[in-house]
């Protein structure tokens, strides 16, 4: 059984607004979380949006996830659940 690792998140756009999600890993790899996190940030035209290794920190294991969080690890390497201040699709 595989777990994925939730990396609960927090950036700082440059316009001060907080942008708040978690990344989930197929690792246990904070660096890996933190290069995914800015990776994010740049596809949503917040490439100046501050996040440092502080603010992207481990959060918990689970042994399962949905498909589209699923989905997205198969596409990217990583998936990003949206929490407070972020981009609706």
């Amino acid at each position: 059984m595989n777990a994925f690792h939730v990396f609960d998140t927090f950036a700082t756009r440059a316009t001060g607004g907080i942008l708040h999600f978690d990344v989930v890993l197929p690792e246990n790899d904070p660096a890996l979380a933190l290069r995914a996190a800015r990776a994010w940030l740049a596809t949503i035209g917040a490439p100046d949006a501050q996040v440092n290794p502080e603010n992207c920190a481990y959060c918990h294991s689970t042994p399962d996830a949905p498909e589209d969080v699923l989905g997205e690890i198969a596409a990217r390497g990583y998936a990003i659940y949206k929490l407070e201040g972020c981009p609706r699709d």
